[in-house]
């Protein structure tokens, strides 16, 4: 597979489902109250360092970006679908959505007051994690924070059909806690707490809050 072709295909796959997610996820943050709780503290501690942009990245069909514009925080999309793009722009209208990869992130450097990434990077290789890392430091200004969410677990199946029946192909990667803590230290990012999500399901999920060091 050449390196890009896993791109083209999460980008395709994610085009041919993105109504039927974005009807499927409506309404799914009422009955995910660690999740909300979660996104409360992310809020708060981006309130805290004085404000500013943050970039919600693998926005999706954009609930959470929606929902963190409710707690007050100056937040924006970034999905590598155009067509989650135009369900996010539809569902949320006012709110920022913008068609860009976490792999070549434009922004500019220590331009974010935080950066969330919720089930986003399940799809990225392993190899290509420590680079998206290092775009998400230096986007960030010091002491920033980061939140990621994650299916815990270990390897990697091809998922060929997702929400609504349709047909998709992408890599789904399972990854632990502390592998995922590894990477982010070598990043020069600093690991405030880790949350474990339905830990009886038999793929759980996580998410960890940690912060750029100064």
């Amino acid at each position: 597979m050449n390196e890009n072709d896993w791109l083209a295909d999460t980008r395709a796959s994610y085009d041919t489902v993105a109504a039927d997610y974005a009807e499927l996820r409506r309404g799914a943050l009422a009955e995910q109250p660690w999740l909300r709780a979660a996104l409360g503290l992310f809020a708060e501690q981006v309130s805290a360092a004085g404000g500013g942009r943050v970039a919600d990245i693998g926005c999706g069909s954009g609930t959470v970006t929606a929902h963190l514009r409710t707690l007050g925080v100056d937040a924006f999309g970034i999905d590598l679908s155009p067509g989650m793009v135009e369900t996010a722009r539809r569902d949320h209208p006012g709110v920022r959505f913008d068609v860009g990869s976490m792999t070549d992130l434009t922004l500019p450097t220590g331009s974010l007051a935080g950066l969330l990434a919720y089930w986003s990077l399940i799809h990225l290789p392993d190899d290509e994690v420590p680079t998206v890392l290092d775009h998400f430091h230096r986007v960030l200004r010091p002491g920033a924070p980061l939140q990621l969410g994650f299916h815990v677990g270990d390897g990697s199946r091809l998922k060929t059909q997702g929400y609504g029946g349709h047909p998709m192909r992408v890599r789904v990667h399972r990854r632990r806690p502390e592998r995922m803590a590894d990477w982010l230290h070598a990043a020069d990012f600093e690991i405030e707490a880790q949350l474990l999500l339905d830990p009886t399901n038999p793929v759980p999920q996580a998410l960890l809050h940690a912060h750029r060091r100064r």
